[in-house]
């Protein structure tokens, strides 16, 4: 068989092919026509739909409309005001860039442009096909703004227009644009209608996006509405947006994101978002989640797909991990009065109770029903015991503590008798008694974790309690802490060297060379490093080598992969100047470098350490502060009578 002639493709072929690209169905038409409308300052946005965009899709706005003479090549390939050399691409501000959104819709749909500028005297109205002007371009009666209507759209790609969905789908799908972009734009007014009926969206000019998503969403998503605020100068990152509590769930969830006010689809962010959501809703329940993410132009290509839904920014891995915990502690710190689930799946579930603490406990003259003894045995079963067993080193050895909050030799500084009677005048002794008689269920993930009291199961939030307890552990083992010795001593300079690399150290050149700040940040803890020793077993030598950091608790190893980033913040973030100051500080700083577990750490290490490590010391010694009553670190999930109470209706 001989091989075929390659030959170039007619311009018209070609033309199609692109525009199929970007041009999919009527609710991608409508996008690339709103998103001209916002970049031309519009304050009002009509959209008038006929038979689900596919005969009749119209959008007319208020903008600064189309100069005369621009009109001739408005709708040809690779024309646009925004964009002027490939280098624009890094500093672009505009929704629109390639030229190629009217020249698409052109090529697929009978198009004509109504516009007048403020300037010109009178509008003028233009046709085209396949991009070119289609006859002369003619004087009209028009106020200010632009008319762009695409009649009969897909009449040359049959087979594209038989693959769409039924008109009433396809407007379902205009809606959704509309809804999306009319909540990201509250500053200008929305209003979509199928021709001869009442709009389906309407929004009001200089409005709210909380506003606009109870207009557009309903009143029960307005009323469950949490705010993200994110500004994070080190990742160049500002994000604002709502989120749903636990308490409001839908069957298909909402997930609207803007990433430098352009709509984007982020398959990880909503996968992420997701992830934390399943530990709270039923099975099969999603959000309503909207964000508008804002990085700087420099680290966003924008110039990844041609409909420009997707795209790519530097410190991904870090951006979203700065959002998922962000809508985390939303979510705790917004679930202070909630139910866990629904109340027909878990009744009275909330938040520990001070004043019930020992309501299920004090069994008083009553006899006990039988769903009300828990079984509290080491032997009890463990979320583990259904995915195999998790052992460290090949055995399940004893625990033995050589830390005890009890100091071996007591000091005398007046500054940390008095951080240490702070912590215990502010103890709350009711958490304290559910952690004293805690029973570890299981491992949620890196953060969290089960745990059960008396006949009350809670969410924990073991970053936050950890962290905690390593600050007291220092505190009140001033002094007499034993040592992780490295068998081969760390350069200071390299440490330091390698924290001021990672765009978390929030380096900037107004900060000076990082030569110069290494050597500082070694001369610092070198000076300091006699009084490191001898208060927290920190040894540094004086060749400016680290040799040993403090050991908290046996069988619990920190992540070094946060030590470059410790030493530097030991260096920043102590007050070195003022006594108090720099132990409370040191012990902070210490704490959080102890409690963050890192994701190179193994699944199977980092839950053996949780569950024989970490609750063990917790349930031992921790004086849980008044505060974690409500911010979320312990969330009763679920209670064995109300449960029980379920079950038998069922």
């Amino acid at each position: 068989m001989e091989p075929g002639t390659i030959r170039r493709l007619d311009e018209a072929v070609v033309n199609r092919i692109a525009a199929g690209e970007i041009i999919q169905r009527p609710a991608n038409a409508l996008k690339e026509m709103i998103e001209n409308s916002l970049d031309a300052k519009s304050t009002s946005i009509q959209v008038v739909v006929k038979s689900g965009g596919l005969r009749s899709l119209q959008i007319q706005d208020n903008g600064t409309g189309i100069r005369r003479e621009d009109l001739e090549i408005v709708c040809e390939r690779f024309t646009t005001s925004k964009l002027q050399k490939f280098e624009d691409l890094s500093t672009i501000e505009t929704y629109g860039f390639r030229g190629e959104a009217l020249a698409s819709i052109s090529h697929v749909a009978q198009l004509t442009i109504t516009t007048k500028t403020r300037h010109e005297k009178c509008g003028y109205k233009a046709s085209y096909e396949d991009g070119k002007l289609k006859g002369q371009i003619k004087p009209c009666a028009g106020n200010q703004g632009t008319q762009i209507l695409a009649e009969d759209l897909f009449y040359n790609v049959p087979l594209r227009k038989q693959a769409l969905k039924a008109p009433n789908e396809e407007f379902q799908k205009i809606s959704d644009v509309v809804s999306k972009y009319a909540i990201h734009n509250p500053q200008t007014g929305f209003l979509l209608k199928k021709i001869g009926e009442n709009a389906t969206v309407r929004t009001q000019a200089k409005s709210t996006v909380e506003n606009n998503i109870k207009l557009i969403y309903g009143q029960s998503i307005g009323k469950a509405l949490l705010k993200i605020d994110i500004d994070d100068d080190i990742l160049q990152l500002k994000v604002e947006g709502f989120v749903t509590n636990v308490n409001f769930t839908l069957k298909k969830g909402i997930f609207i994101f803007f990433i430098n006010h352009r709509l984007v689809e982020s398959v990880n962010l909503k996968k992420a978002i997701d992830q934390i959501y399943s530990l709270y809703l039923p099975k099969g329940m999603s959000p309503f989640i909207y964000l508008s993410i804002e990085l700087h132009p420099n680290n966003v290509d924008v110039n990844v797909h041609p409909t420009k839904h997707e795209v790519h920014f530097l410190h991904e891995d870090e951006i979203m991990a700065k959002i998922t915990e962000t809508v985390e502690r939303v979510l705790l710190g917004g679930n202070v009065s909630r139910t866990f689930y629904t109340q027909a799946l878990l009744p009275g579930a909330s938040n520990p109770d001070s004043s019930k603490l020992n309501e299920s406990s004090d069994a008083g003259d009553k006899a006990r029903l039988d769903y009300k003894f828990v079984r509290t045995s080491h032997s009890d079963q463990k979320l583990d015991k259904f995915f195999g067993n998790v052992s460290r080193n090949g055995s399940m050895s004893e625990n033995k503590y050589s830390q005890n909050l009890k100091c071996q030799r007591d000091t005398k500084l007046t500054s940390v008798l008095e951080l240490r009677k702070a912590v215990e005048d502010d103890c709350d002794r009711d958490l304290r008694k559910i952690f004293c008689e805690l029973t570890f269920v299981g491992v949620v993930d890196r953060t969290r974790a089960l745990i059960q009291y008396d006949t009350k199961m809670f969410l924990t939030s073991t970053k936050v309690l950890w962290e905690e307890l390593c600050y007291q552990i220092l505190l009140f083992n001033f002094g007499n802490l034993s040592g992780l010795k490295f068998s081969n001593p760390l350069p200071l300079h390299d440490l330091a060297n390698l924290a001021l690399q990672d765009p978390e150290s929030g380096w900037t050149e107004e900060d000076g060379p990082k030569p110069e700040l290494v050597e500082r940040i070694v001369e610092i803890l070198v000076e300091k490093g006699s009084m490191l020793q001898e208060y927290f077993n920190l040894r540094i030598n004086s060749d400016g080598k680290l040799e040993s950091i403090p050991s908290l608790v046996n069988e619990y190893t920190p992540s070094m992969a946060y030590l470059p980033m410790y030493i530097l913040r030991l260096a920043t973030e102590v007050e070195w100047d003022e006594e108090q100051e720099c132990f409370r500080t040191f012990c902070r700083e210490t704490a959080k470098f102890y409690a963050t577990i890192a994701l190179s750490k193994e699944d199977s290490e980092y839950k053996w350490e949780v569950e024989h490590a970490i609750y063990p010391t917790i349930k031992q010694y921790f004086l849980p502060p008044t505060a974690f009553a409500k911010n979320g670190s312990l969330l009763q999930i679920a209670n064995l009578p109300d449960l029980y109470r379920v079950f038998e209706r069922c």
